[in-house]
């Protein structure tokens, strides 16, 4: 299969949780992170949400200890990038055959609009059934939880995943604003959960195609392995 050197990265149209006040949205170094490695790697990368349009951030994410880490904050001044998250693919109309991979980036926001969305199921989908990489990080990780296969089998059956744990978010306090329990979720799918000893340390996990990091500080570490299982591939 000839490769076409771009990768499509998807973000919530989500900006807000439905029982408390808080706001979210895209975390922002989700994003940049990963768009860095790719970009260095020579991958153009295009931009999609459910809704299309403006991809709302987390306010947490724009916090200075946050933009500080791995370059974000270089992204967040350069109003080329930035602008670009004011004008995202609509998930409808994407099409996967222009892509080599997906990626799900994180933030509360997908919490709510990731796991319903009938279009990101069918991308998926599409991307896994072509023998594309699927990757996602932290909360992206709702992405995969309702997508299923031809043969009616979740994706995520036998596969070994990581995603944003429940000790995190009662670590960051959360756990009684979140719709559910993605550490949880994701094993009802049948998928075997693995997470770093310590809250917030870098883990990814590797099951061939499928590529998942745990939670922001893991972004760097999945864009390498997305890279890597591309260029192997």
């Amino acid at each position: 299969m000839a490769g076409t050197s771009r990768i499509l990265i998807i973000a919530t149209s989500a900006d807000e949780y439905q029982t408390v006040g808080y706001r979210t949205g895209l975390w922002l170094g989700e994003l940049t992170h990963f768009y860095d490695v790719a970009e260095e790697a020579g991958y153009l990368m295009d931009l999609a949400s459910p809704q299309g349009g403006q991809i709302p951030l987390d306010p947490e994410s724009l916090a200075h200890e946050f933009l500080k880490t791995g370059g974000t904050i270089e992204r967040y001044k350069d109003k080329a990038f930035m602008d670009r998250l004011d004008a995202s693919l609509k998930l409808a109309d994407v099409d996967a055959s222009k892509y080599d991979a997906i990626y799900m980036t994180g933030g509360h926001g997908v919490m709510f609009d990731f796991p319903d969305s009938a279009e990101l199921q069918k991308l998926v989908a599409d991307f896994w059934q072509a023998g594309k990489v699927v990757a996602s990080v932290c909360h992206g990780a709702a992405g995969l939880l309702n997508v299923k296969l031809a043969d009616g089998s979740y994706l995520l059956a036998g596969k070994t995943v990581t995603g944003f744990s429940w000790n995190e978010e009662v670590k960051f306090d959360r756990a009684d604003a979140v719709p559910y329990n993605l550490e949880e979720e994701l094993q009802a799918r049948g998928a075997t959960y693995s997470k770093a000893w310590l809250a917030m340390g870098d883990h990814v996990v590797v099951d061939g195609r499928l590529i998942t990091g745990q939670n922001p500080t893991s972004t760097h570490s999945v864009a390498k392995a997305v890279i890597e299982q591309l260029r192997e591939g």
